[in-house]
Parts: C-alpha cells; structure tokens; sequence
C-alpha cells in the first residue's frame, strides 16, 4: 500500500526544492527517486477493509451480543440442538447484512482510476513517458490535447485551454499559460504546455478531495434508531430479568431452574430479526426503485430519503445541462441576429472540441443564420494571447471579408463601439453570461456586427423537481463554484426564492432557511456546509455530478449522483440516477417514505412483543410459581414470530406527505403501550387456563406459547395501520406469513410437538379471543397514536 504524504508535503506554486532546476530541464533521475521517497507515490492510499474484517463486524454489535449470550448460555445447559437454532439465526442476520453491504470503498477506486495512468516528464535532460505515479514535486511535465492533467502543476509555458469542471464544477472551460495553476484531474482541451509539479498524491488538490472522501462520514439515522430501539429493550427488560431472578430465589427455586428462566427472559428479550428487516425493507426498496431509474449504492440511503428535509443542489450538471449554449444575441445597427450568428459561425472552427465554438455553429445551424453562406479562404483558430479567433471569407459577389470573433474588449479595438454597445455588453456581464464581440467587413473598415451571450442553461425538469420537493417537505438551496451573478440566473429560472451567501469562507452556523444560494464555493466549504447543516439538527441530502462534490456526497446521509456525474461522484452518493433528469429524487424521496413506514411498523411491533414477552414471565412466575415458557418454546416463538412478522417488509402503506424523523421516545412509549394492552390479554387468558380450566404446568407452557404467538398477529395488525386497522388491506405476503404462523402455532399446540398438547377447541377459542382482542386495542390504538404523533 501507498505510504500516504503528510499535509506537510504540499509545495507552494514555485517549489523551492526546484529552485535551482530549470523549467526546461527537469529533475535527474537520482532527484527523482529521492523525492518518491521523500513524498511517496502520486497515488491515492488503498484503505479499502480486508473482506474478513467486514464480515466479523457483523458479529459486533448490540443484537448479536445477545444472541451470542444467549448460544454459550444453551451450551452450558447442553442444549445444543437450541444453540444451534439461535445460532443459525446469527449467521442469516450476519449474511443478509454482508450481502447487501455498500461498496464504501468504490470512491478512492474510482479516484485512482480517474487520476491520469501515464505522463510525460523531462528527466536527464530529456522526454520521457512513465507512470503517472512516479511524478514528483520538482518534475517538469508537457501538458497536451486530450490528456488529463496528472498532478497539481505551475505553467511555465505554452498555452492551453483546461476544462476543470470535475474539480471546479465550473462548466466553461479556462485559459490557462504562463504563471497559473492548475490541478491534477483536469483535461486538456486544446493547445500545448509545459508546466512544474508542485503537489502529488493526497497533497493534490485531487488527493484532497479523495481525503475528504475517505473521512467524510454520518451515522445514518437507521443505525441510531436500531440502537436506540435496543438500548431501550436492553434497559428495560434488564430491570425485569433482576426483578425475576430476585422473585425466584425469593421463592426458593433450585438453580437449575432458575438459568432456564434466565435463558428464556433473555431471549424473549432479544429483537433478533430486527437488524435483517431493516436490511431486508430496504432491500426491497431499493429494487422499487432500481426499477424507476434509481440506483442506490448503500441501502440505508432508501429510507435515510425518508428523513431528508434540506437538499443542498450542484448547479452545474445538476440544476442545468453542463453544455454552453447561445442564450441571446445582441445585433447593431445594420446586422440582425441571425446575420450576427452566421458571421461567428464563420469564425468558429468546425469538429473541434471548443465548446464556445461548438455552441455558436450549433445555434446558427439551428436558425440557419444565413442563406448564401460565405465560404471560408482562411481560418485562424482562437489564440489565448489575442484572445479571439478569425477567418477571412469570399462572398457570392467574390468580395473578401475579415471575420473576427472573442473578447469584446480586444473587438472592439479592431471596429469601433458604441454606448449602446457598451452598455449591452455590461449588462450581459453584469447578468452571468460569457460574452463575445463578433465584428466585419474589409481589413481596414470594420465595423461591430453585435454581442453573443452564452450560459450553461437549466435542465427542463429542475424547476418542476424544486416545486415538488417544497411540496414534500424538503427544502432546496443551491450549492456552486460558479460566480454569484451565474448563480443568480440559474435560482431565479428554477424557482429558488432567498439570499445568495457572499462568497467566501462558510459562516460556522448557517441554516438552509437564511440562504437559498451558495456561490463560489470550494469542495472543502461544499463538505463543511453539509455538516453546517447536519449540526442544526437537518437531515441533509446532497445532489452533485462531479468530483468536487464527492466528499460532500459522502457525508450527506443522502447523496444523490446524476447520470451524468463521474464515477468519483457516484461512488461517494448513497443514490445515483440512471436516467436523464432529476425526477428520480422525487421517487426516492416517495420510495424512501414508503420503506420508512414498513421499518417503523416493524420497530414499533419489536419493541411491543420484546415488552409483553418479558413481562408475561413475570407475570406467569407469580402465578404460578414456575417458568412458563422453556427456552425451546421461545426459541419457536422467535422464528414464528421475529422472523415471519419480516413479511412487514412488503405491507401496504401510504408514504407520508412531510418528512420522516426517528422519534424513539415517542415510539417507545407507543411500542410499550400496545405491549401493556396485549399483556392484559395474555394475564386474563393465562388466569382462566389456571384457574377456570385447571390446566396442569405443562399445558400451561403450551398454552402460554398459544397465547403469546396468537396475541403477536393481532397486536401486528393493530401497529401496521396508524388509523384503524381496516383502513388498508395488508399485503398478500403479510397475510400468508400469518396464515403459516397461525398454522405453525397451531399444529405444534394440538399435535404436541415439543410441547404438551392441547384440545384443538383451546387453540380456537384463544384465535377467536385474539380478533377481539385486536378490534378492542385498535379503538385505544387511534387516539394514542394520533397523540404520539406517530405516523
């Protein structure tokens, strides 16, 4: 692996370790080796996690804590066909979570793979191509058409046009010569330079930005309820194991009773297909939306959508279409605009690869500027140092023209202005655009034909897209490198409504509320005011295209990578669109609000049976001075129960029309209200089996077992409707799990399969009492949850 470069490596635009080298002769062989090894490859560092460590961490964490407690208890018991059933159900949690496991590593991939594979370097005095990763600090490299720019470097001379929009997120490109910067990752547009390394590897600006990428990260909200739904059954029922074995040795029990009970409380206690169905919904998600054009690349970004209430949007790529084109033409007196196109169109090269020049040919092709189109004797491509392009052509008459088309300021000294002029040409600037002076006629009489206004426009779909975010809730600002005058243009035609922040360092507290626009802003403020955002309590979504968003996208608990972004960019997003437009991020925010309901109905059905489970054994040692469930009987009620009730997964549900938020608090409270109302059931059924039926302590156990596993479907059905339970008809599949577990429950009871049995007319009235069971704790449910606020 790569030794990774210290902050300390970066050299100032004029390195003074190659002061005493000049320009054109580079370093010798010797210096070169030294200084790999003094600064280390121009690469990014491979810390991608060895596939072995990934999978052990599956084996850490709160859930299979328990379960792993709960196998060396079974063991030591010698009950080994229990543990190996418990342990089958750690190993499926652990395999459904390494199967759908995001690739974290696929940013700094992507990052080395962009980053330029070879590179020509002046070394003993001559030319050589060798490894990009070998460049050092000091290196003299020509930069040339097509090729992508390999480290940080200072032009020394030449000329060359360099598109830097992956870095800058600026679309159009930049003219770049003697005495200016530029970075590692940008492409070479046209001309020819030579130029000094100044910074390699992670010193890069590139490199940076793969750092933020590596160390950007956001506890998603799915793992902070996860935990905080176990820290809270782990606390409570701690409480109730203690009471139940203070009660037990109270009541003398012999010990090798009592670790049964232990075992048992233990296991009703564990939400052990918790973690698999939060997996598993968003799985399902994730294959709704695969199928509208959305590609996510960490499941929790399915319903981490469903929390979002603040979208911090690229510009460039994102809002518009990242391609310059002619937005208005200016004509003086004497032209119109489409004489003043045909004439620029004459002066722009053909086939080349500036997008200036592509744009203009484009837009007189589409007007068709002129009708007897003058053909061309001479053409003189755009020159950096004179700032314009020019061609002379022969008209029908066989008259000669000099065609001249760049800076207005450089036209205007060949054909005189005007005021009238002038002042076009300020407004123009003054409003965003890139404005170019197209003047003509003979050689020495000139005159301004008029102005050319170029801009990268909106996507068609952007300003719908914010209006329906507003609607859902989220809020929209704009995050950009490009000029607040640019930025202006864009807000103002996508419909977004605020202040543009003063460009600059990001204040240290901003809310989304106090701007609607962010302008010249650098990758590193792009990550900072994610964070900004995220500290004052917002579920922040990030929407970008290129690489300077990356590490933005990475902290974001969403981030979203349109089809055109690089691959940099959509290996950091947690979502990535696949089709043009930016009407997925409406499907996701949907999608993710539907997946969101089947986890929390999920959670809010743990939390219900972990509580009465627990409570129901202390209920049943009170009453009847023994254990009423075995650990073998709970060990069924976790696989017909936890792991049939994942069916939830596929419920029917309605999205809600604002965002989610993980209210555990308001959740525990429900979850252990239902579990109080279905532990009055369980007690009331438990006291007539006792007392009324006088069932021995071996019928009870199997009684028990009924109860509970019948009380988990209507306490199920009454929890996955926020309204009354009939206000929506359950899934099919949730249905069938239903139907099995019943079933299941049912055959084991009657047939007394590792169980005392039971009449079957036991087994059907404790069916028939649970329905009116549910139909009374929905007509409690209705009120308490609208009081909760959970829906």
């Amino acid at each position: 692996m790569a030794t990774r470069p210290s902050a300390e490596t970066t050299l100032p635009p004029k390195p003074a370790a190659a002061a005493d080298v000049g320009p054109l002769k580079g370093l010798t062989s010797g210096e070169a080796r030294a200084r790999l090894e003094k600064f280390g490859p121009n690469a990014v560092p491979d810390t991608s996690l060895h596939p072995l460590r990934l999978a052990i961490e599956k084996f850490w964490a709160p859930v299979p804590w328990m379960l792993e407690a709960a196998i060396v208890l079974q063991l030591g018991l010698g009950k080994y066909v229990e543990a190996a059933i418990i342990a089958g159900l750690l190993v499926f949690n652990a395999a459904l979570g390494l199967f759908q496991e995001s690739r974290a590593q696929a940013t700094l991939a992507a990052l080395r793979s962009r980053l330029a594979l070879n590179a020509s370097v002046r070394r003993d005095g001559a030319w050589k191509t060798v490894l990009a990763a070998e460049l050092v600090p000091g290196d003299v490299v020509k930069l040339s058409l097509g090729s992508v720019v390999a480290a940080d470097v200072h032009i020394s001379e030449g000329e060359v046009l360099l598109d830097q929009s992956m870095l800058t997120g600026e679309s159009i490109p930049i003219e770049a010569g003697a005495g200016v910067q530029t970075y590692a990752g940008a492409l070479v547009r046209r001309g020819e330079a030579v130029a000094e390394v100044t910074a390699t590897g992670i010193s890069t600006k590139f490199g940076r930005t793969a750092e933020l990428i590596r160390t950007a990260h956001v506890v998603s909200t799915q793992q902070k309820a996860v935990l905080s739904v176990v820290r809270n059954l782990a606390a409570f029922n701690g409480v109730v194991i203690v009471g139940l074995v203070a009660y037990a040795v109270f009541l003398g029990m012999p010990f090798a009773e009592i670790i049964p009970l232990v075992l048992t409380a233990v296991l009703a206690s564990i939400p052990v297909a918790l973690p698999a169905t939060f997996t598993l919904a968003a799985a399902l998600g994730a294959r709704a939306l695969a199928k509208r054009g959305v590609l996510p690349t960490r499941l929790s970004a399915v319903d981490e959508v469903a929390t979002m209430d603040v979208l911090c949007s690229d510009k460039t790529g994102t809002l518009t279409r990242n391609e310059l084109t002619v937005t208005s033409v200016h004509a003086m007196p004497g032209f119109d605009e489409a004489h003043v196109l045909g004439l620029a169109a004459l002066a722009s090269s053909d086939g080349g690869q500036d997008p200036v020049d592509g744009a203009i040919r484009a837009a007189a092709a589409a007007r068709k500027a002129l009708s007897d189109v003058p053909s061309v004797v001479t053409f003189t491509p755009f020159d950096p140092a004179s700032k314009m392009s020019e061609a002379t052509a022969k008209g029908p008459d066989g008259a000669e023209q000099r065609i001249v088309k760049g800076a207005f300021a450089v036209v205007i000294g060949l054909a005189p202005s005007s005021a009238a002029a002038n002042a076009a040409e300020n407004r123009l600037e003054e409003n965003g655009f890139r404005v170019l002076a197209v003047a003509a006629g003979p050689a020495a009489a000139m005159k301004l034909a008029g102005l050319i206004a170029l801009s990268d426009p909106p996507r068609a779909d952007s300003a719908a897209l914010i209006s329906e975010l507003h609607g859902l809730g989220v809020r929209t600002v704009m995050v950009t490198g490009d000029a607040p005058a640019t930025a202006a243009i864009v807000a103002k035609a996508v419909g977004l409504e605020g202040a543009i922040c003063p460009p600059g360092t990001i204040p240290d507290v901003v809310r989304p509320e106090d701007y609607a626009v962010f302008a010249g802003v650098l990758p590193e403020d792009k990550y900072k005011l994610v964070k900004a955002f995220q500290k004052s309590g917002h579920t922040t979504g990030m929407c970008g295209d290129g690489a300077n968003d990356a590490p933005a996208l990475r902290q974001a608990q969403i981030g979203i990578a349109v089809s055109t972004a690089t691959d940099v960019a959509k290996s950091a997003a947690g979502m990535v669109l696949t089709e043009s437009g930016l009407a997925g991020i409406v499907a996701a925010v949907r999608e993710g609000r539907v997946t969101f309901q089947r986890i929390l109905s999920y959670a809010l059905n743990s939390i219900t049976k972990k509580t009465v489970q627990v409570l129901f054994l202390a209920v049943g040692l009170i009453m009847t001075g023994h254990a009423i469930l075995t650990p073998l009987l709970m060990v069924l009620v976790m696989i017909t129960g936890d792991f049939l009730g994942m069916a939830l997964t596929t419920d029917n549900v309605r999205p809600s029309p604002m965002p989610n938020a993980w209210k555990i608090g308001n959740l525990t409270i429900a979850g252990v209200s239902m579990g109080l109302g279905q532990l009055v059931f369980c007690t009331s059924l438990l006291a007539f089996g006792a007392y009324e039926m006088g069932l021995g302590i071996d019928a009870l156990r199997t009684f028990a077992f009924v109860i509970i596993v019948f009380g988990n479907q209507a306490t199920t059905y009454t929890n996955r409707e926020r309204r009354h339970l009939w206000s929506s008809r359950p899934s099919s599949w949730l249905i069938l799990s239903s139907i099995a577990d019943i079933t299941i429950a049912s055959t084991l009871a009657i047939a007394g399969i590792a169980m005392t049995p039971l009449p079957t007319s036991i087994v059907a009235g404790t069916l028939a009492a649970a329905i009116a069971f549910a139909i009374m704790l929905d007509l409690v449910k209705v009120p308490l949850f609208r009081r909760l606020r959970i829906a």
